[in-house]
C-alpha cells in the first residue's frame, strides 16, 4: 500500500475531508440508533426488529392484523398493455336477412254472365225409363224449335223429328239406356250457331225376379219342371216353361245350368243360374212323373 504524502497540501485536504466524513457517518448513526434525548425510545421503537410469528400458529390461519398491514406495498403500475394487433374485418359487411318470399296474387277473374240459349228446352217425356229396355221415343217440348236443330243425348246425335216451333222428338237406341244413371239431353244445330239449356232424365235400375233356382225335375228326354225358392219367404214353387212367376216373369227355358224368365211388361230377359248352396229349409221335392211308354197296358 503506498504511503500517504503529509506534505502535499493535496493529499492533507483529501485527509481531513475523509476525517470530517467519517464524523459526520459516526454522528448520523449515533442519531439513527439512540437520537438525541426523549426521542431516543421513540427510534427504537421504530427499528425494534420484527417479531417473528410464533411457531405454534399454522399456516392456514390468516396473520395477525399488524403483519397484514406491515405486508402492504405500493402497486407498481409503470407497465405498458402489450400492443395487440386489430382483427381484420370490414366495416361495410353485415348480415342481411333474406327477403321474404313473393306471394304473387293471382287474379280473380271476374265471371262472365252466361248468355241465354237462344232455344228454350223446358221438359223432357218420358223423365225416367228403366235399362236394358228396347228403343223407346223420347218427345222434348219448348220453344224456338226449328227443323235445324238435333237431340244429342250425352253428346250423341240421335235422329230427330221437327213438329213445330215447340214440339221435337227423337228415337234414343237401347244401346244407351244399358246401363242406369243419369243422360244429359239438349238441342244444338249442326253449325252450333242455335243451342238450348241442358236437361235430363234418369235411367233406373229394372227390377229383378226375386227367386232362387235350386233343383230340376223331369225325364230323361228333357227336363219339364224347375225348382225355384222365393228368397224373402224362402217357399218352393214348381215352375214349367210358360208359367208366370209373380204375375210378371214367364219361364222360357229351363236346363240344368240356369233358368231363363221374360219380364212381360219390360220384355227384359233375366237370367238365374241353378244354385246348389241355396238355403232350401229341407225342401219337399214332388215326385219325378214316370214316362207313360215305360208303363205297362
Amino acid at each position: 500500500m503506498q504511503a500517504i504524502n503529509l506534505t502535499n497540501p493535496n493529499e492533507r485536504k483529501k485527509l481531513i475531508a475523509a476525517g470530517v466524513l467519517g464524523l459526520l457517518a459516526i454522528v448520523l448513526l449515533w442519531w439513527a440508533l439512540f437520537g438525541f434525548g426523549g426521542s431516543s425510545n421513540k427510534v427504537a421503537q421504530s427499528v425494534s426488529p420484527r417479531p417473528s410469528p410464533s411457531p405454534n400458529r399454522r399456516l392456514d390461519q390468516p396473520p395477525p392484523k399488524e403483519d397484514a398491514i406491515d405486508q402492504l406495498r405500493p402497486v407498481n403500475s409503470d407497465y405498458s398493455v402489450p400492443l395487440v394487433a386489430e382483427a381484420k374485418r370490414n366495416i361495410f359487411v353485415y348480415y342481411e336477412p333474406p327477403p321474404p318470399p313473393i306471394v304473387k296474387e293471382v287474379p280473380v277473374p271476374t265471371p262472365t254472365p252466361t248468355p241465354t240459349p237462344p232455344v228454350l228446352l223446358a221438359n223432357v217425356q218420358p223423365s225416367s225409363v228403366f235399362a236394358r229396355t228396347a228403343d223407346f221415343t223420347l218427345e222434348i217440348s219448348g220453344d224456338k224449335f226449328t227443323s235445324q236443330l238435333k237431340v244429342l243425348v250425352d253428346n250423341n246425335p240421335l235422329p230427330t223429328r221437327y213438329l213445330g216451333p215447340q214440339q221435337l222428338t227423337a228415337t234414343v237406341p237401347a244401346a244407351l239406356i244399358a246401363n242406369p244413371g243419369t243422360r244429359q239431353v239438349t238441342l244444338r244445330s249442326s253449325d252450333g250457331s242455335l243451342y238450348s239449356n241442358v236437361s235430363a232424365f234418369n235411367v233406373a235400375n229394372p227390377p229383378v225376379p226375386n227367386y232362387a233356382y235350386i233343383g230340376i225335375l223331369g225325364t230323361r228326354r228333357y227336363i219339364d219342371t224347375a225348382i225355384v225358392q222365393e228368397k224373402t219367404s224362402k217357399d218352393l214353387l214348381n215352375a214349367q216353361r210358360g208359367d208366370l212367376l209373380g204375375g210378371r216373369f214367364r219361364v222360357t227355358s229351363i236346363s240344368e245350368k240356369e233358368l231363363v224368365l221374360i219380364d212381360t211388361t219390360l220384355k227384359i230377359k233375366h237370367t238365374i243360374p241353378f244354385s246348389s248352396q241355396t238355403d232350401r229349409n229341407n225342401p219337399q221335392r214332388p215326385t219325378p212323373r214316370v214316362e207313360s211308354e215305360d208303363d205297362e197296358p
